[in-house]
């Protein structure tokens, strides 16, 4: 799993989330770019992405992803939650959306749907 957020410490909290929820195979980034790097050097069953990033944000890498003609899950998990940006990320390509902050549980029904956990 993908787990791309510009704050290390949000990283940290995602991380620790999908841990509690039994993922422990996650590999982080810290922009866009970055991510879109090991995306294209590794495979991911599901990506989690913040919106608001420096030199590529997020809704940049989704972009990115669908261009290269990736299938894989992305979950946008943002601050970001007007029903405009919700669609403009949907739009773009996004399979869900996931507003911070968020519960374990939360994340963990919204995993199923996409991963075996």
């Amino acid at each position: 799993m993908l787990v791309v957020d510009d704050s290390g410490v949000m990283r940290k909290i995602i991380v620790r989330s999908l841990n509690a929820v039994g993922v422990t195979d996650v590999v982080e980034a810290g922009d866009g770019q970055e991510a879109f790097e090991k995306f294209q050097a590794e495979s991911f069953e599901l990506v989690l992405t913040d919106w608001n990033m420096p030199v590529r944000s997020g809704l940049e890498l989704v972009k990115d992803i669908r261009g290269s003609g990736s299938k894989v899950p992305i979950m946008m998990v943002t601050t970001e939650a007007q029903k405009s940006q919700v669609i403009t990320a949907i739009q773009a390509g996004v399979t869900d959306y996931l507003t911070k902050p968020f519960e374990n549980e939360t994340l963990r029904k919204k995993l199923d749907k996409y991963v075996a956990v």
